[in-house]
């Protein structure tokens, strides 16, 4: 009888940690979408960003394959006194977290790293504009903050800069950004595709 009762005993505290490791191990992924807004698009007197509505398609297929994951989504826009809402191939469904902030990065001053840690998230998939501005801040704070962030490149778009008398590409400036969040293990860089190789892998594994 004895042994039985330390034969119970032992199977259940093999249980209780085989439960808490698999806790500690387990991922839970949020779509982390930044400032995909109209004022990025061509408009009168603008011309927008480069290559933003490619990369605002992009996101919408990000988007759409978040939703049938049952993935968190958690939207946030740039307040300003025009053309500030969400871009229609990205627009927030009921339910969806939609984050407002007045900084670059859109941690400072907001509720989201606490809607975050509420729901449990250790991994963002994070998208947006501008790539050295919002985008690269909202990953750096991301990783500061302890989450693995992964970035989908062709997702993201900026615009072309002027330096002194230097004009600097946007194409050039988009990978000197992802090469340094690469390069310095703030994410994972990966384009659309190379994610839909494997997604449930960048989802759901460690």
């Amino acid at each position: 009888m004895k042994k039985i009762v330390l034969l119970v005993l032992a199977l259940s505290i093999l249980q209780t940690l085989a439960y808490c490791q698999e806790k500690k191990d387990s991922i839970k992924t949020a779509l982390l979408i930044v400032d995909i807004q109209y004022f990025y698009f061509p408009s009168e007197g603008s011309a927008g960003l480069v290559g933003v509505e490619q990369a605002s398609l992009k996101a919408k297929e990000l988007l759409e394959i978040a939703r049938a994951n049952e993935l968190l989504v958690v939207h946030v826009k740039h307040k300003s006194n025009k053309l500030s809402e969400i871009h229609k191939n990205v627009e927030p469904i009921e339910n969806e977290k939609v984050i407002i902030k007045e900084e670059v990065n859109s941690f400072l001053k907001t509720d989201l790293l606490e809607y975050l840690k509420t729901n449990q998230i250790n991994r963002l998939l994070v998208i947006g504009m501008q790539t050295h501005m919002c985008l690269e801040a909202a990953v750096r704070a991301a990783h500061d903050f302890g989450f693995e962030c992964i970035t989908i490149e062709d997702a993201c778009a900026t615009r072309d800069l002027k330096f002194g008398d230097k004009l600097v590409k946007a194409e050039d400036i988009h990978a000197g950004v992802l090469a340094t969040l690469s390069g310095g293990g703030y994410s994972k860089i990966l384009n659309l595709s190379q994610f839909k190789e494997n997604i449930h892998k960048y989802l759901f594994e460690k």
